[in-house]
């Protein structure tokens, strides 16, 4: 990765880090701001994504819908297509519950492929982070991990599908359990074994 692409993943880590301040995850202890970063290391480690732009958008990914900034200022600060990748991964809160999902399901399942990655590690790093949660959440974690994957896998772009393998074989694994972490090194395995395109 070039020393400017860098920079904007490492701002975009900075400026998530400040808008999230004070926000905590299920756990009532971590900072929210170990879920983007968990989300960047999967895009780039796990699932194998290069491109800048799609890296600041996973780290990004919660900005819009979870604290006061709007798509406005992403797009000053990172560009239209950053800012158009959040939107997308963004449910509008403004909804009641069953409209505000169905919608945002319609909106994942016509996304690019870029903002349907991005989402897929969210979902991924979720799972693995709902070991503190009671067993009745953490299968619920999978479930949507599962009906996501239903939702992409039509016309999924073949490069990627090790990506849903990953995933799909998350969401068959009880986080609380034999552990998602531990398996990470053989979903890192499989991206070197499978992966073959440099973009996104």
């Amino acid at each position: 990765m070039s020393e400017p692409a860098a920079s904007m993943v490492l701002w975009a880590l900075s400026f998530a880090a400040r808008r999230h301040e004070g926000q905590v995850r299920k756990d009532g202890r971590t900072p929210y701001i170990a879920h983007p970063a968990r989300v960047l290391a999967i895009m780039s480690i796990v699932f194998g994504v290069e491109d800048p732009e799609t890296l600041a958008a996973a780290v990004l990914h919660d900005t819009i819908e979870d604290t006061t900034t709007d798509r406005d200022d992403l797009i000053e600060h990172f560009g239209p297509r950053v800012a158009e990748f959040v939107a997308l991964l963004s449910k509008d809160t403004r909804l009641p519950e069953p409209e505000r999902e169905a919608r945002y399901l319609a909106t994942l399942a016509a996304a690019p492929l870029e903002v349907k990655l991005c989402k897929l590690a969210d979902t991924y790093d979720n799972m693995i982070d709902s070991s503190c949660l009671p067993e009745a959440l953490r299968a619920k974690k999978r479930r949507e991990a599962r009906r996501l994957i239903e939702l992409f896998e039509p016309g999924f772009p073949a490069p990627w599908r090790h990506v849903l393998d990953v995933v799909s074989q998350a969401s068959l694994t009880d986080a609380a359990g034999a552990g998602l972490l531990k398996d990470t090194k053989d979903d890192i395995q499989m991206t070197k074994d499978a992966r073959n395109p440099k973009h996104p």
